[in-house]
């Protein structure tokens, strides 16, 4: 068993003892607004293309990915009232801890795409299958603000692909190649400092990139100092459709 593997299940089980009682409430209160399931059990696709069930607290209407796409805006009709705050606080996400215990996921990796969007994948974004996927990595705290940036679109998931997917990917190779167990620990805690200092946490972490020898147009997205433009993903030319 390696480093990162010990590291996830005795974090995992410790961070879990503390944040049960939060997650329970929440639960509680989801339940009792429509009287349904408050957890949200989906499929994703991780390590070596093996599907797992992944768990988070439900933020939507029930039977939501029915009636809707896969990226959700921050206006989406479908989000429960409760569930703005869970998602803007991002503790839809803490159940996924009971992921990192099990094996499926780890703390820090690029995160779990379902198998619709896996199978849009290049060979390039292939590789991201090669590690366990993670609750947070360098493309959670960039992208912090997807639901902001897709609310202004019509179609929602033709603007991820075009304005997020690209630099999620290439963001998320960027990691595996330079992932170690000093590099978990700063994301992890830049993902906290996030929700604090949202500046501050993109500038240490464009910091990061250019230590570690990133691209000045990778660092430049980092920062999300200018508007975000249609890119092909890594291993495709040109975008596939136009916004």
């Amino acid at each position: 068993m390696d480093y990162k593997r010990l590291f996830d299940i005795f974090f995992g089980i410790t961070i879990l003892f503390f944040i049960s009682p939060l997650i329970i409430i929440f639960c509680l209160i989801i339940y009792f607004y429509d009287r349904s399931n408050p957890l949200y059990i989906s499929t994703r696709v991780g390590r070596n293309g093996k599907k797992f069930k992944i768990f988070k607290i439900r933020t939507m209407v029930k039977n939501a990915d029915k009636i809707g796409g896969t990226s959700t805006k921050k206006s989406d009709k479908r989000l429960l009232p409760v569930g703005k705050i869970i998602r803007k606080l991002k503790l839809d996400e803490f159940t996924q801890i009971i992921n990192v215990i099990n094996g499926t996921m780890s703390f820090v990796g690029p995160r779990p795409n379902t198998p619709i969007d896996v199978s849009m994948y290049s060979l390039k974004e292939e590789e991201l299958l090669f590690i366990r996927p993670g609750i947070t990595d360098f493309s959670s705290i960039v992208f912090a603000d997807e639901g902001d940036i897709l609310d202004s679109f019509e179609n929602p998931d033709l603007a991820y692909n075009q304005l997020i997917r690209p630099w999620k990917s290439k963001l998320g190779l960027f990691y595996i190649k330079k992932s170690s167990l000093t590099l978990d620990l700063k994301l992890m805690f830049l993902t906290i400092l996030n929700t604090i200092n949202r500046d501050k946490a993109l500038f240490i972490l464009s910091k990061i990139i250019k230590n570690n020898g990133g691209s000045s147009e990778l660092i430049n997205v980092v920062r999300r100092k200018n508007d975000l433009l249609p890119t092909a993903p890594p291993g495709f030319l040109y975008p596939i459709e136009k916004i």
